[in-house]
């Protein structure tokens, strides 16, 4: 009898969403905070939108930067512990062996039913070193490219969310009238960015959309009266 065949989607662009995540988070509420409390403290768009664009550079920049390292430790984490698995399995075969053994025993199975793998993989060393970073330490292969991939796109998305706020500012000819269209304008793109985020991240959408626009809401009204109770 002939079979349907069975095609699993799975979401495979975690990290790069994390990354998008990371950078439209913070592009959206920390020029809109900023320029939200220069709207408290000074009624010219031209010092806002000055300051505005050096945060938004220095910013992307510096997300950026913080992204490529953690990605680069992340590699480099992965090469130590690999070269460590790859002289344990030679200079402690027996124990690496009754680990792979308590692997499978993390699962239900019994030494036993475990046996037959755990001597396969003991004649395979690369198989066993594959297995030992995966199941052991939890550890995935990093692509070689992800620092300067993860780097990009966590600045590239923190520039873009920037001149979301920023935007009005070019356009109209007092401060107040800015934070007005940049509060509606931010709202907006921080519901539809947290509805979007918890669509693929699992959460629920409205919950996540929720959150975003809390979050970026209590910091941009905080820092506005803050720069309008100093000045």
């Amino acid at each position: 009898m002939p079979q349907t065949p069975h095609f699993e989607k799975h979401f495979t662009a975690s990290k790069t969403v994390r990354d998008i995540v990371i950078g439209m988070a913070d592009g959206l509420t920390v020029p809109f905070a900023l320029a939200a409390g220069l709207s408290g403290a000074v009624n010219s768009t031209n010092i806002i939108l000055t300051a505005g664009l050096a945060e938004i550079a220095a910013g992307s920049i510096a997300m950026g930067l913080g992204g490529y390292l953690a990605a680069k430790s992340d590699a480099e984490h992965y090469v130590s512990e690999r070269i460590r698995e790859e002289t344990e399995v030679i200079e402690k075969e027996e124990i690496e062996a009754q680990e792979v053994t308590e692997v499978f025993q993390s699962y239900g199975l019994t030494a036993e039913e475990s046996k037959p793998i755990v001597d396969a993989l003991r004649k395979r060393p690369q198989a066993w070193v594959d297995f030992m970073m995966r199941f052991e330490l939890g550890l995935e292969e990093p692509d070689p490219k992800r620092a300067l991939i993860s780097a990009a796109t966590i600045a590239g998305a923190y520039i873009a969310g920037g001149f979301i706020p920023l935007g009005p500012y070019f356009f109209v000819s007092t401060a107040s009238t800015g934070l007005v269209v940049s509060s509606v304008l931010t709202l907006i793109a921080l519901t539809i960015f947290g509805y979007i985020k918890g669509h693929f991240t699992g959460a629920p959408p409205v919950r996540s959309a929720v959150q975003t626009v809390l979050i970026g809401g209590v910091a941009a009204a905080a820092a506005f009266l803050i720069a309008r109770a100093i000045s």
